[in-house]
């Protein structure tokens, strides 16, 4: 075994000492421009050593030193001759030998460090995987997968001495392994460790990414092997129907497949629930038991996929290619139960057929799983699946799957930084979602917007698909920037759902409030459990109940970071802040004046989901929301129970708006349309109209038509009434007139600026000096500076100013380059220097 007692005196460490004594005496004939993954506007330059200089080429990572101390995993912009007029710092090593990025993902870097007024080096942070973005502060440890005995003979000296370091402690920083190494060159060694699995780093463990498992069915002992036992089972269920009709349902099934989902035994014996199939397993006939699939493909449930395209989606597809003869882009606007799913299939399949790769982005991936499984069905293996929640490790490799020419890519917005080959379509499904805009950290940018530069970069075809498009994205569609496909009706000629409004100051006046539910949605509710159907309750609100209120003096409670009402939360007893996570314990009497009485007030999914039990004590109900979706298979496990009938009404925030799909479902409430509408933002009006009109799109999906239950205190604002006539054009009418006139999207631009600071006055007057600035040059065009609804978030006071900008190129480029020279001016004005400087182009 080789033992390293002390680390030898090289050559390297009289580098670090004596830098100065290996000067060359000629200036180097290469230089780098390097991006490194930090937040500085300016183009760093490095020389390139001889020795190096075969190896340096475009989109290699490169290791760099920056500052006095500090290394990183830059990557090579460009290799030039051209002296930069400084003296430069050397590259100490190459770490690829092939490139990571392409030209093409370089030119759409620097469009969105561009148009979203935001470093190069904060676009590559958000674009790389981390396992490509090496720095000091990372954080490696050993594999489990080590085996000294077998391994140590394939590691060089260098790496066997780090391996033996991990050995005795449990995880070491870069910058440590550069001191225990005594080297100013470390990363290709970690490089090579990594590609061998001896080390991972840190983050790759926080979470594995897990096959998902489906329910399944299969007989116990002796049943399993001698069939003619069976008639002993079904005299054990002759007292009950459900229990029977189950039993039978299994055994037909079992005649033409090996593996029978518990769900197929729901679906095949009508009536049958959950708890038939439980008192079957409890009699010991039949056992359940979770089957792992995989995710990527080799799924072993049946295609349930319907291969006859119907006269609508036909006429969709006929109307979708001709547009493509002369239109790059184009909207898909199909009501809710349509079948655009079943379009974009088609359209990938001849993608596909021509060797392109396609690109479908989705809001959430986490909240949208129905869609990726069924994609994964048709496709298998010719997809891949990239989202936040994989590990470090999983998102290299699927970085050079891209890379290899993978023909799916289905991911979030941070899909479309992928290194693709040949990408010939990109599908951005429901593209007014909000979530496809990304607010912290920078760059802020909109995946929507995004991907049609992307396309244009490599002459791609984009379809942008929705049943409520943005403003944006409908004007542009209306005035021939883009095409437009409509899809009006529902697939199988099923009826739109019958949407009920009823006035909760009426039921108020007349005593027939039962809590937060009307009694029409509360009757409503009784009858479908009794048909045995399914409901999904609306509330965008999470926790028990928004505010604790004292009622004798009117004391709040409030978070100590954040000027805003602490949370409470009935499950864990606490109260929270939902911008900072702030908890703390509830109070037995008011801190103010300690009066006992202490208030409620408000509700939100939590209280509604306890307050269900108390009317409904039969249902069985569920709840999806932030808190019951932690887990990263938390959210597959709830929509799983739901399809499989153990949930009986699901209550949720607008996570059921996304990506559901359930035929069982007959009725949908909306608890509080009222809250929705008044939220202080321009976009309240569109924000609201298009979260209940996809809502209701999940009653009645399949068999018949659905029902949706609003409940409003004003009901008849123009909002609601536009829901309920499913009256989406005139919609868009009332409120581009509003637009119009008040200088809004998508007739004018918006830059939002944030300065934030620890002081309230400091960041008040640095928000006026940048107020000020804006003022001589735009005038009229300039909203604040002035504090937002909630002025201290996280321990820092915050004050706004938004700018309202004509649809002009150069009227935009003059307004970055100004708020980029006062942005500058600020950071070097005594006092100002710690100011925070948010710019959000296109703010949402």
């Amino acid at each position: 075994m080789r033992r390293f007692l002390t680390p030898l005196f090289t050559l390297q460490s009289t580098y670090l000492l004596n830098p100065e004594l290996f000067i060359p005496e000629t200036t180097p004939r290469k230089f780098a421009t390097v991006i490194l993954p930090i937040a500085i506007r300016k183009e760093y330059t490095y020389s390139v050593p001889s020795e190096l200089e075969d190896l340096v080429r475009f989109g290699v990572r490169v290791e760099v030193s920056f500052g006095k101390n500090k290394l990183y995993a830059g990557i090579i912009q460009e290799v030039h001759e051209a002296d930069p007029g400084y003296k430069t710092k050397p590259i100490l090593s190459v770490i690829d030998e092939v490139p990571v990025v392409t030209q093409r993902q370089l030119r759409l870097w620097k469009w969105i460090s561009n148009y979203y007024a935001c470093t190069l080096g904060e676009v590559m942070n958000a674009a790389l995987p981390s396992g490509l973005k090496l720095m000091g502060e990372t954080r490696i440890i050993l594999s489990s997968l080590y085996d000294e005995n077998e391994m140590a003979s394939s590691l060089s000296d260098n790496e066997y001495l780090i391996a033996e370091a991990l050995q005795l402690q449990n995880e070491l920083r870069i910058s440590d392994v550069k001191k225990i190494l005594n080297r100013k060159t470390i990363y290709p060694i970690i490089k090579s460790l990594l590609d061998k699995r001896v080390i991972f780093l840190y983050e790759e463990l926080k979470e594995k990414f897990k096959p998902k498992t489906i329910s399944c069915i299969r007989f116990r002992e002796p049943y399993a092997s001698d069939p003619s036992t069976l008639a002993k089972a079904f005299d054990l269920t002759a007292r009950s129907r459900k229990q029977t009709e189950a039993l039978l349902a299994y055994v037909q099934l079992s005649k033409k497949q090996e593996v029978i989902r518990r769900q197929e035994i729901y679906n095949t014996a009508t009536g049958v629930d959950a708890q038939a199939v439980k008192e079957l397993e409890k009699k010991g006939i039949i056992e359940i038991y979770h089957r792992e699939v995989s995710r990527l493909g080799g799924y072993e449930e049946e295609t349930v996929e319907s291969f006859q395209l119907s006269n609508q989606q036909e006429k969709a597809l006929t109307e979708i290619r001709t547009t493509f003869e002369d239109k790059d882009v184009l909207l898909l606007h199909g009501v809710t139960g349509s079948g655009k799913t079943r379009v974009y299939i088609e359209l990938i399949q001849e993608a596909i057929d021509k060797g392109q790769q396609v690109l479908y982005l989705l809001p959430e991936i986490a909240l949208t799983t129905q869609i990726v499984h069924r994609l994964q069905k048709i496709f298998g293996n010719d997809i891949i699946v990239y989202h936040s929640r994989m590990n470090n490790n999983e998102r290299v490799e699927l970085w050079k799957s891209a890379q290899a020419g993978k023909p799916i890519l289905l991911g979030a917005r941070s899909g479309m930084f992928l290194p693709f080959q040949n990408l010939g379509l990109i599908i951005v499904d429901e593209e007014h979602d909000p979530s496809f805009k990304q607010h912290e950290p920078a760059p802020r940018y909109n995946a929507r917007d995004t991907a049609v530069v992307l396309s244009a970069l490599y002459g791609a075809k984009v379809v942008l698909g929705t049943a409520t498009p943005s403003l944006e994205t409908y004007r542009n569609a209306t005035t021939g920037k883009y095409g437009l496909v409509e899809m009006p009706e529902r697939f199988g000629g099923l009826e739109m759902p019958e949407i009920v409004i009823v006035d909760q100051r009426e039921e108020m006046k007349n005593s027939q409030m039962h809590s937060h539910f009307t009694s029409v949605l509360l009757e409503e509710l009784k009858t479908t459990l009794d048909r045995g159907e399914q409901a999904i309750l609306f509330q965008n609100r999470r926790g028990y109940a928004p505010t604790l209120r004292c009622h004798s003096c009117g004391w709040h409670s409030e978070c100590v970071n954040c000027d805003v009402s602490l949370t409470y939360h009935k499950f864990s007893d606490h109260l929270r802040c939902h911008y900072c996570g702030y908890l703390t314990g509830v109070p037995t009497s008011c801190p103010a004046c300690g009066h006992r009485h202490l208030d409620l007030k408000g509700f939100g999914t939590e209280k509604i989901e306890d307050e269900l039990k108390v009317f409904l004590p039969s249902a069985k109900i569920g709840r999806m929301d932030w808190d019951t979706v932690k887990g990263k298979h938390a959210h597959a496990k709830l929509i799983n129970d739901f399809e499989e009938k153990r949930i009986d009404i699901l209550v949720g925030t607008q996570m059921v708006t996304k990506g559901l799909d359930f035929d069982n479902v007959s009725v949908v409430g909306i608890l509080s349309a009222d809250h929705l509408i008044r939220f202080p933002d321009f976009r309240a009006g569109e924000r609201a109209f298009q979260l209940m009109i996809q809502v209701s799109g999940r009653a009645g999906r399949k068999k018949k038509r659905g029902k949706v239950i609003i409940q409003a205190y004003e009901p008849d604002h123009p909002v609601i009434k536009e829901v309920i006539d499913n009256d989406f054009k005139g919609f868009v009418k009332r409120e581009s007139m509003e637009r119009k006139e008040f200088l809004y999207p998508p007739y004018y631009r918006i830059i939002k600026i944030t300065l934030k600071h620890k002081k309230r006055m400091v960041v008040q007057q640095a928000a006026e000096y940048f107020g000020n600035e804006l003022k001589m040059k735009f005038k009229g065009r300039v909203i604040g500076p002035a504090e937002p609804g909630v002025p201290r978030v996280r321990g820092f006071y915050l004050m706004n100013i938004v700018l309202k900008l004509n649809k002009d190129a150069k009227d935009l480029k003059s307004a970055k380059d100004l708020i980029w020279k006062v942005r500058d001016d600020l950071g070097q004005t005594k006092g100002f220097t710690s100011v925070k400087i948010i710019v959000d182009v296109d703010s949402y």
